[in-house]
């Protein structure tokens, strides 16, 4: 797997981030998604909000419902993928110098036709997040589906590029927290996604 992740690793480090494909198999996938409809369909989920305690709901902004994982609730397959992410982060200190401590992963399902508007992660209250993960969640996503979700790129030039990557799932994406504004696009399904954050001290 570590020789996998140093295309990812090159990515983040120049251009600020990096895809994977089949970061989840297809069986890992299935069994996350189970899990998240399992406990959507027991009312754990909630609506999310913006700013730094995400309190505020404000659905002209973002439509997504989330459920933070906590690995003393976590089922074996939520377990299982908190694992591979400490795996991860461990592997990108030792490559990388990027003094991350901690990590935080939520559910986020966007049903059909919500969005989340142009943003960036970090708060300028609080800088701890370094890199956004964005797993994916989804069967047999196509490009008409929508639901993709666009990174704006700062060019040298003073323009700006985008990277646009459709939610395929079993598909990572990281990204740097504090410097790349994105968003989601509406799509015409429900949309999932294990997503979070890899923090410093």
């Amino acid at each position: 797997m570590n020789l996998l992740y140093e295309p990812f690793i090159d990515g983040i480090l120049s251009d600020g981030y990096g895809i994977m494909d089949d970061f989840l198999s297809p069986s890992e996938v299935t069994a996350l998604r189970t899990c998240l409809h399992n406990r959507r369909e027991a009312g754990q989920f909630r609506l999310a909000g913006v700013g730094n305690g995400q309190v505020t709901v404000t659905t002209a902004i973002r439509g997504d419902e989330i459920l933070w994982l906590d690995e003393a609730t976590a089922t074996a397959d939520e377990a299982a993928f908190l694992e591979r992410i400490g795996q991860f982060v461990q592997y990108l200190n030792q490559t990388c110098y990027l003094g991350l401590r901690d990590f935080e992963f939520h559910y986020a399902l966007y049903p059909t036709g919500t969005f989340y508007k142009r943003h960036l992660d970090r708060f300028r209250s609080d800088s701890r997040r370094k890199l956004s993960v964005v797993c994916y969640l989804n069967d047999n996503w196509q490009e008409n589906d929508g639901g993709q979700l666009v990174l704006y790129l700062p060019e040298a030039d003073g323009l700006e590029g985008q990277m646009t990557v459709t939610p395929v799932g079993g598909r990572l994406i990281c990204f740097d927290s504090g410097q790349l504004e994105h968003e989601v696009f509406p799509a015409t399904r429900e949309r999932l996604s294990v997503t979070g954050w890899l923090k410093t001290a």
